[in-house]
C-alpha cells in the first residue's frame, strides 16, 4: 500500500504538494543517502508526486528543517565524501570529469537547449521573451560588463559550443575560447567555420594552463566544475591572464552561505549522478578570495528566477523530444528519467531560492 503526505511551506508562500509514498525503504534512502538516495527512491518507484518541482522548492524554502532531512550523515556521509574526493579537479580528473557530463553527444544537447545551444541561465527582459532571445540578451549583457572594443583579445574560460564566441567575434574582438571536451571543441571550429567568422581560436586546454595576456576574461558557469579546493586556482588565473586594469566577467551559480556548510559537507544529487567533481560557489568565500588575488569585485547581479525559467523552458523541449521520440537509441529510458529528474531539481532549487544565479565583474588593479 502507499501512503499520501502532504508538505506545505509556510501560508505566506502557498505552496503544498503530495508525495505518494509507496514504500518506506524511501525514507531509509534519504535518511541516509540525503538527495542522491532520495533520487534512488524516486528511480525504483518508492515514492511520487504529481509535481516534484514544488516538492524541490519546499525542500530549498525550508532547508533548515525539510531540508534537513535531505543531509545524510554518520559513516555513510564520510565514505561518499571520501568516494567523491576521488573525483576531484585535478587535470587529469577535470578532463574525466568534463568528458562524463559535456560529452554525451551533441545531439543530445541540440533537442533541448535553445538553437544557439547555450548551458547556463538565460536573462529575461520579459517573460514572454523566447529562451533564444533572453540567451543572446545574457551574452549581450556579459560583453557589456568588458567594456571591451574591436581588436581587442579575450580569454573565455569555458566555451561550450561557442555562442559566446560568436558574439564576441561578430563584435570584432580576438577571442581564444577553451574547453576541456571533445565534442564542445569540435563543435565551436565548425560553428566559427560555418559563421564565416575569423579571430577565434578554440583548443582543449585547462584553465590552469593559459599562457599570455588578454584585455579581458569571460566565463559563464563554468566555476560549479572547479571545485572549493581550486577556486584559489581559478581566480589565480584569471588574475595572471588580465592585463592590469583589464576586467573579467564572470556568471555563476551560489548556494546560500547559510547551508553552504551542510552542502559542502555532503554528496548531493548533481554531484553523485550528473556532473562528479561539481560544487556551487559560496558567495562570501569566493569574493574574498577574488579580492585578495587583486581583483575587485563589482556591478553583481543577482537572477535566480531567470534560471529557474531557463530551466523549466528546457523541461518543456526534453519532454517534446522525448514524445517524439527524438533522442537517439543510446539514452535509454532510465537516463531519461534521471535528467527529466535533474532539471526538475535545479528548478526547485532555484525557485525555493536557496541557490542563485549571478554575475559579477572582476577588474584586476592596475
Amino acid at each position: 500500500c502507499s501512503t499520501d503526505i502532504r508538505f506545505r511551506s509556510s501560508s505566506f508562500t502557498r505552496l503544498a504538494t503530495v508525495v505518494d509514498l509507496r514504500s518506506w525503504r524511501a525514507l531509509l534512502r534519504l535518511a541516509t543517502g540525503g538527495s542522491a538516495g532520495w533520487y534512488v527512491a524516486w528511480s525504483k518507484g518508492e515514492w511520487a508526486s504529481p509535481d516534484p518541482t514544488v516538492l524541490f522548492e519546499l525542500f530549498m524554502r525550508n532547508s533548515r528543517t525539510l531540508g534537513g532531512a535531505a543531509r545524510s550523515g554518520g559513516l555513510l556521509r564520510m565514505l561518499r565524501k571520501v568516494r567523491n574526493s576521488l573525483r576531484r579537479n585535478s587535470r587529469a580528473g577535470s578532463r574525466k570529469n568534463i568528458e562524463f557530463h559535456y560529452d554525451l553527444g551533441n545531439d543530445f544537447y541540440s533537442l533541448w537547449l535553445d538553437p544557439g545551444l547555450t548551458y547556463s541561465s538565460a536573462l529575461f527582459d520579459e517573460p514572454e521573451q523566447s529562451l533564444e532571445a533572453a540567451q543572446a540578451a545574457k551574452i549581450d549583457a556579459m560583453l557589456d560588463r568588458l567594456a571591451v572594443l574591436p581588436g581587442d583579445t579575450i580569454l573565455e574560460i569555458g566555451c561550450g559550443w561557442g555562442s559566446f564566441a560568436e558574439a564576441a567575434a561578430r563584435r570584432g574582438l580576438a577571442v581564444h575560447a577553451i574547453t576541456l571536451s571533445a565534442e564542445q571543441e569540435r563543435a565551436v571550429a565548425d560553428r566559427i567555420a560555418t559563421a564565416g567568422l575569423a579571430g577565434v581560436t578554440v583548443s582543449r586546454t585547462d584553465y590552469r594552463d593559459v599562457t599570455g595576456q588578454y584585455d579581458a576574461v569571460a566565463s559563464i558557469e563554468m566555476v560549479e566544475a572547479v571545485g572549493q579546493e581550486y577556486w584559489p586556482t581559478y581566480l589565480a588565473a584569471i588574475a595572471r591572464a588580465l592585463k592590469p586594469g583589464g576586467r573579467a566577467a564572470i556568471q555563476y551559480i551560489a548556494i546560500d552561505d547559510a547551508i553552504f556548510d551542510a552542502y559542502a559537507a555532503n554528496v548531493d544529487f548533481i554531484q553523485r549522478f550528473i556532473f562528479p567533481g561539481g560544487m556551487l560557489l559560496s558567495e562570501s568565500r569566493f569574493r574574498a578570495l577574488a579580492e585578495a588575488h587583486g581583483l575587485e569585485w563589482r556591478d553583481h547581479r543577482s537572477f535566480g528566477l531567470h534560471y529557474a525559467e531557463t530551466l523549466r523552458r528546457w523541461r518543456i523541449a526534453f519532454d517534446a523530444a522525448v514524445a517524439a521520440g527524438q533522442f537517439p537509441a543510446r539514452f535509454d529510458q532510465h537516463f531519461i528519467n534521471l535528467w527529466r529528474y535533474y532539471l526538475m531539481y535545479c528548478e526547485g532549487g532555484f525557485r525555493g531560492q536557496g541557490i542563485d544565479a549571478a554575475q559579477v565583474t572582476l577588474v584586476k588593479r592596475a
